[in-house]
């Protein structure tokens, strides 16, 4: 099986994650796992996880340009699956790949009718894009259930509410272009909290510069790149996160949050969230001065809220959704040559 993704300043690591969780499964099940890149920006990460890497040496953002050598690779390898994982695709791209294996594409934006032959949305709104009705012969995965979290986040114990907030975690995610991070830390550091963590993505550009602020502050810990971040949600009281996949990950956990956004592909997730009572949501950071929001909202996570929350967060993922993929990928043959 081929996962096609790529990871950088641009795009971060969120694509390359979810494809992780799935080709760890599938790994799992005995099957082999090749990732194809544009260039080697995911090589370590790669690398870490346990995976080879076909490097294309193409622009990441000119997909089509590189199907001479993917349409090779695909067809030296009869009857194979390939996933993908990437907004740069365009019909022609995805045809073509279609026309010579079993293609699997990750949706979260419905830019067009993809020719495919398998479909997923995991999207908290996925049905806002009406999947059924336009794709009559392409097999679908829809909804929370398929959601690709890692192994770790699969059948977690009910969360452990604390009377008070005394644990918070600010994340962003692996990037972080409005320097978010430090904003909010700025508003809950004049709270009444015992610990802060923050952890910074592999991207985020001003670590260096606010590990050495935190450094003079005793109950704030600045942390870049942690390979268990579910422990740290265990641990935590109360979660401040860009709109991501982690607030899935969170969901899966329990753990009571509160959501911002910075990226267009944000805005589905946080409000469907904040509408279904999930996760509530601060605002998005290129417009919105919603700092001062911060210490209001996190006052209204009074414990029997949190407990609320925390509940119905839990009973909306279960975490499987990366095992449930994996499972159809390799028992059913879809392609179409």
């Amino acid at each position: 099986m081929f996962i096609r993704a790529d990871m950088n300043d641009t795009i971060a690591t969120g694509h390359m994650m979810r494809c992780l969780s799935i080709a760890d499964e599938c790994k799992a099940l005995g099957e082999e796992v090749l990732f194809v890149t544009a260039d080697h920006e995911a090589d370590q990460l790669l690398n870490e996880r346990g995976y080879q890497n076909i490097v294309l040496h193409t622009p990441w953002r000119d997909m089509e340009s590189e199907l001479p050598a993917l349409t090779a690779i695909l067809k030296d390898a009869p009857g194979s699956k390939i996933l993908i994982d990437s907004y740069q695709v365009t019909p022609h791209y995805l045809k073509e790949l279609t026309g010579i294996s079993d293609t699997a594409y990750l949706d979260d934006l419905n830019s067009f009718d993809y020719p495919v032959n398998r479909l997923i949305c995991y999207a908290c709104y996925w049905e806002q894009f009406h999947y059924k009705e336009r794709y009559k012969d392409t097999k679908l995965y829809l909804g929370p259930a398929y959601t690709p979290l890692r192994k770790e986040f699969s059948h977690c114990e009910p969360k452990k509410i604390s009377a008070e907030i005394e644990n918070v975690l600010i994340i962003s995610g692996g990037s972080d272009p409005q320097d978010v991070l430090r904003k909010i830390l700025m508003e809950v550091k004049a709270l009444d909290v015992t610990r802060i963590t923050v952890i910074c993505g592999r991207y985020y550009h001003h670590y260096e510069q606010l590990f050495k602020e935190a450094e003079q502050w005793g109950n704030v810990s600045v942390i870049k790149q942690v390979p268990d971040i579910w422990h740290y949600y265990d641990q935590a009281d109360l979660v401040i996160s860009a709109g991501g996949t982690s607030l899935y990950e969170l969901c899966a956990c329990g753990t009571p949050s509160i959501s911002y956004s910075f990226a267009d592909n944000q805005l589905g997730n946080v409000t469907q969230f904040d509408k279904e009572g999930l996760i509530a949501y601060l605002g998005d950071a290129r417009y919105d001065r919603f700092e001062d929001k911060i210490s209001q909202l996190i006052d209204s996570y009074t414990f029997q809220e949190r407990n609320r929350r925390s509940a119905h967060m839990q009973k909306y993922i279960d975490g499987r959704g990366a095992y449930r993929l994996a499972q159809s990928f390799l028992n059913e043959n879809l392609c179409s040559s």
